[in-house]
């Protein structure tokens, strides 16, 4: 009975107490007490949540009512509520729960992981992200739960960030479109946004992902760099490699570094992006400074013989080829000058 929340003569505070603390056991009444929690009956939940709570107990069932508006209104308002209590409802709230959770500046100012969990949020709009991003730039609060985050501040600092609404915005409704597009791609291992006309020799976008490269033209810099992220975060919802292969091409450097940073990438990724020959010299800049992915053969030749990786760069694994590839460079009309003279100086200290 105390599983389903029925304990006669005992105060609603106490009794949700009493259920919380039967959920971590191991037995069946564990299991009774959890789906108690799911479904907490409203009048013991709104008796307990009017009374002295454990802060522990808040810590519980928060993430479980982070949906429900009307409770989670009295969880963040409650005294006893933890700021890592609000970082846990941060992560799955809806989105008015993140509008609720992101009106209390003082308490996200003082406690900066609410602000990550949110801008990591599927759920909060984009012009809330963008307001709470900027808040945290102001105050000159560096999110590092954000893989992204410099390129991020440094984007938001030439926007003019809009005032709260009650409505969600055009931004909002635009970078909503934009994930929807994102979750009707799958791409295989080596398949990729872009491929070659075989009558032109150009790149173009390829049939699956125009719509999504369509919309993705018109999304400002901060949207593009936060969808990066969220897709990422997301990724069973949304092909997120399609999201990245779209970033790494974009004129604007910060994207296109947010788009090489972000969590999950694989190697075989790395390695085409290596070898792509329309891509910022900041993004080969910062595969070729990261030791997990130049352990790869492959990623060091891409890199050299790619003629927008910086030559101080390419010079440094060059040293690395293998004989075959350093003559093949050394003779290719694609790569500079001076790093087809570096090709022939190692070769000669190799004695062929």
């Amino acid at each position: 009975m105390a599983a389903k929340g029925v304990v006669p003569g005992l105060k609603p505070a106490d009794t949700l107490a009493l259920v919380v603390l039967l959920s971590t056991g191991a037995d069946g009444a564990a299991e009774t007490a959890k789906k108690t929690l799911e479904a907490l009956p409203i009048p013991l939940l709104n008796g307990a949540l009017a009374d002295n709570v454990d802060a522990g107990v808040l810590d519980v069932i928060g993430p479980l009512y982070a949906r429900d508006v009307a409770v989670a209104e009295k969880i963040l308002l409650h005294a006893a509520v933890e700021p890592v209590t609000v970082v846990a409802m941060a992560q799955v709230a809806s989105e008015p729960v993140c509008e609720m959770i992101a009106t209390n500046e003082e308490r996200m100012l003082a406690n900066p992981k609410i602000i990550e969990a949110l801008y990591l949020n599927k759920s909060t709009r984009m012009s809330t992200a963008d307001r709470i991003l900027e808040l945290a730039v102001r105050n000159k609060i560096v999110l590092r739960a954000i893989p992204a985050f410099e390129q991020a501040a440094a984007a938001i600092e030439s926007e003019l960030v809009p005032e709260p609404t009650e409505a969600p915005t055009f931004d909002d409704v635009q970078f909503n479109d934009a994930e929807r597009l994102a979750s009707e791609i799958r791409l295989g291992n080596d398949e990729d946004t872009h491929e070659i006309n075989e009558f032109t020799g150009q790149e173009e976008v390829a049939e699956v992902a125009r719509p999504l490269h369509a919309i993705w033209a018109e999304l400002r810099p901060p949207a593009k760099i936060r969808l990066l992220q969220v897709a990422t975060l997301n990724e069973v919802r949304v092909d997120a490699k399609a999201v990245r292969m779209l970033g790494v091409r974009d004129a604007n450097p910060l994207v296109a570094v947010a788009a090489i940073k972000s969590p999950g990438i694989g190697d075989g990724e790395v390695m085409r992006i290596a070898s792509m020959r329309n891509v910022c010299e900041d993004v080969l800049r910062e595969i070729a400074n990261n030791r997990e992915w130049t352990r790869h053969y492959m990623v060091k030749l891409n890199l050299v013989a790619n003629p927008r990786t910086p030559f101080g760069h390419s010079s440094k694994w060059i040293v690395h080829l293998r004989e075959s590839d350093l003559k093949a460079i050394a003779k290719s009309k694609e790569v500079p000058g001076a790093v087809q003279t570096a090709a022939r100086q190692q070769l000669q200290r190799k004695g062929k």
